[in-house]
C-alpha cells in the first residue's frame, strides 16, 4: 500500500510577495536544502559539504512566471531539480497543489510521485543533448502520452500533431530525427515534449541561452503565448536579466546557495534593494547610446559553497559591506510592498537600477 502525501489545505507561514495574490499560491518551496558530501580517503571519509542550495524559499502562483536569475554555480538548477525531485532534497518542503490540496512532494517514493509528474514539466537549456538522437519527433514528443497511458493508436498520431503545431512545427517533421533540425527547432520539439502532458508548472532550465538572439525571441514569445493559451505557471532559470525582464512577473536573484531579493520585475529592475542585483543589473547592455552606462565590477571571485564565509554570503564582494555584514546573516525581510531582500542596509543604501 502506497503512503498517503502530508497534504494542507494552505501554504503554511507568511505569504512572500505575489504579483497575483488572488490566484492561488501552485509552488511553495519552504528553506529548501541540498548538500553534497565531499568524501576523500581510501573509506570515503565525509570531510565537509558543497552547500548547493542552502534554504531556498518561494511561491509560484498559478499563471505566474518567477524568474530565478544568478551567476554559474548559485544554485538555479539544483533549485529546479529539487523541485522536480530530479534530486532528492537534504531537507526542507516542496508542496505543489493537486486536487484542491497542498501536497508535500519530498518524502514521496518513486511510485507516488508518479501523478505529478504530468502537471510538473521541464524544459532544459541544451536542445542538442536533451533529445534522443536515435529517437524520431515523433517517438520523442510521444514518450510522456506512452508512459502514463494518455494515448494510444490514431489519437496519439493526432495528439502529436497538434503539438506539433502548436510550436510552430509541421506534421510532417514527425518522422525526422533531431540531427535535422536547428537549435530552435530542436527547442520547440522539447516545448513540445514538455506540453504532451498539459502541465500545470514548467521549470524553464535556461532554455534560450543556447541560441541565437532572433531565435531566442522567437522562443521567448512562443512561451508567452503558450502560458496565456493554458494558464501555465514558469519557473524560469536564467543568468540574462535582459531575458528574464520581458518573460517575469517577479524575479528572484540567487547568491551562493541562497535568495537575496525577491521583487516584481519592473520593481527590481527599478528599485534594486540588494547590492549583488545593483551588480547584475549594470552588466546589462543598454539599448541607447544616450544611456549612461556604468558598471559595476565585483572583487575577487564567487566563495566556494563547501566553505561560505561567515555572516553576509556576499560581503567579501560587496563595496557597501560594513562589520556587521562579516558577523551577522541578514534574514530574507520585507523592504516594501511586495519587495524582500537580505541586507542589513536594504532600507538605506541608494542603489541604481535601470528604466
Amino acid at each position: 500500500m502506497v503512503a498517503q502525501p502530508p497534504v494542507r489545505d494552505q501554504p503554511a507561514g507568511p505569504d512572500l510577495p505575489a504579483e497575483q495574490p488572488d490566484r492561488p499560491v501552485l509552488l511553495e518551496v519552504r528553506d529548501l536544502k541540498k548538500y553534497f558530501p565531499i568524501q576523500r580517503g581510501l573509506l570515503r571519509r565525509v570531510v565537509g559539504q558543497v552547500k548547493a542550495v542552502d534554504g531556498v524559499s518561494f511561491q509560484i502562483r498559478e499563471g505566474e512566471t518567477l524568474g530565478l536569475v544568478g551567476e554559474s554555480g548559485s544554485g538555479k538548477t539544483t533549485t529546479g531539480r529539487l523541485i522536480l525531485r530530479a534530486s532528492q532534497p537534504t531537507s526542507g518542503e516542496v508542496f505543489f497543489r493537486h486536487e484542491g490540496a497542498m501536497v508535500d512532494l519530498t518524502p514521496l517514493s518513486r511510485r507516488a510521485l508518479k501523478p505529478f509528474r504530468k502537471e510538473l514539466q521541464v524544459i532544459f537549456q541544451d536542445p542538442f543533448s536533451s533529445l534522443d538522437p536515435r529517437m524520431t519527433v515523433f517517438d520523442i514528443i510521444s514518450e510522456p502520452l506512452v508512459v502514463h497511458r494518455a494515448a494510444s493508436g490514431a489519437e496519439l498520431k493526432t495528439r502529436v500533431r497538434n503539438l506539433l503545431q502548436l510550436v510552430g512545427l509541421r506534421a510532417q517533421h514527425m518522422n525526422r530525427y533531431p540531427h535535422a533540425f536547428s537549435g530552435g527547432q530542436r527547442q520547440r520539439i522539447g516545448i513540445a515534449r514538455a506540453l504532451a502532458l498539459r502541465p500545470k508548472l514548467v521549470v524553464c532550465d535556461e532554455p534560450v541561452s543556447a541560441l541565437d538572439v532572433s531565435i531566442q525571441a522567437q522562443v521567448l514569445n512562443l512561451l508567452k503565448d503558450l502560458q496565456s493559451e493554458f494558464g501555465l505557471a514558469y519557473l524560469f532559470i536564467a543568468h540574462d536579466l535582459s531575458v528574464v525582464e520581458h518573460i517575469s512577473d517577479r524575479v528572484a536573484v540567487m547568491y551562493l546557495g541562497k535568495i537575496v531579493e525577491i521583487a516584481r520585475a519592473e520593481q527590481l529592475y527599478r528599485d534594486p534593494r540588494h547590492p549583488y542585483t545593483e551588480a547584475l543589473l549594470s552588466a546589462i547592455p543598454r539599448t541607447s547610446p544616450r544611456q549612461q552606462k556604468q558598471r559595476i565590477v565585483l572583487p575577487g571571485d564567487v566563495p566556494s559553497p563547501a566553505n561560505p564565509p561567515p555572516g553576509c554570503a556576499f560581503h567579501t564582494r560587496c563595496r557597501y559591506a560594513q562589520d556587521i555584514c562579516k558577523v551577522e546573516a541578514p534574514p530574507l525581510r520585507p523592504v516594501g510592498e511586495a519587495h524582500v531582500a537580505a541586507c542589513h542596509f536594504a532600507e538605506t543604501l541608494q542603489l541604481t537600477g535601470i528604466e
